[in-house]
């Protein structure tokens, strides 16, 4: 983060490493992600997303790791006036490398920032097909309460139709029922950070199982 923001001329608002890891001692979603986005904007050029790809690649290279699946947030960049396409390439370029390099292989998610609107939702979908070859996937992120994933039914439903897999984000800090619209209404494959599930009776589960083996 500090290379890069020097690199770029960013300003930060930490001034060392024990700063930001004390800042990461967040009591829930909201004060993660305020660091999170802080962090984000260090990143400007294809070769910082890059670079930050690749030390995570060197991290997991050496923990014997050989599948990844990469979630990225392109509306965190692309709000800031960071073209998409200078968000994938960096990405999508060290995780080539990975697989010459390392045999690492790998799949790239695309998640659409749920604190956003539909529109802006639709916009980045727009943006994303045609690197379609690049991406596997979508899924759906960021602040939860107050933004149910029914809000992103036609997004993902275009999706779809473009032939790309589909997870989300559901029941961190909302109701269980944004889980449900994730798998009725969305049609996920795959759900994370299901903690609402605790509030949920035993027969939920149950049924849960039967309705999605």
């Amino acid at each position: 983060m500090f290379e890069l923001a020097e690199r770029n001329n960013v300003p930060l608002p930490f001034a060392s490493v024990e700063e930001v890891q004390a800042a990461y001692e967040f009591s829930d979603l909201q004060s993660f992600l305020d660091i999170y986005y802080a962090g984000a904007g260090v990143l400007l050029q294809v070769s910082d997303f890059f670079d930050l790809t690749w030390a995570y690649i060197q991290r997991i290279q050496k923990q014997n790791v050989r599948h990844i699946e990469i979630f990225f947030d392109p509306q965190s960049h692309t709000d800031r006036g960071i073209p998409f396409q200078t968000v994938i390439t960096g990405i999508h370029k060290a995780l080539v490398e990975a697989k010459q390099k390392f045999g690492i292989t790998s799949r790239l998610i695309l998640c659409f920032l749920r604190h956003l609107s539909e529109e802006a939702a639709l916009a980045t979908l727009a943006d994303a097909l045609p690197f379609r070859g690049w991406i596997e996937g979508v899924g759906l992120d960021s602040s939860e309460v107050g933004f149910p994933p029914e809000k992103f039914e036609r997004v993902f439903a275009k999706a779809t139709d473009a032939g790309l897999r589909k997870v989300a984000h559901a029941g961190e800090e909302g109701p269980p029922e944004y889980i449900w619209q994730a798998l009725d209404l969305l049609g996920v494959s795959g759900l994370t950070m299901e903690c609402a599930a605790w509030k949920i009776q035993n027969s939920w589960s149950v049924s849960l199982k039967k309705k999605y083996p």
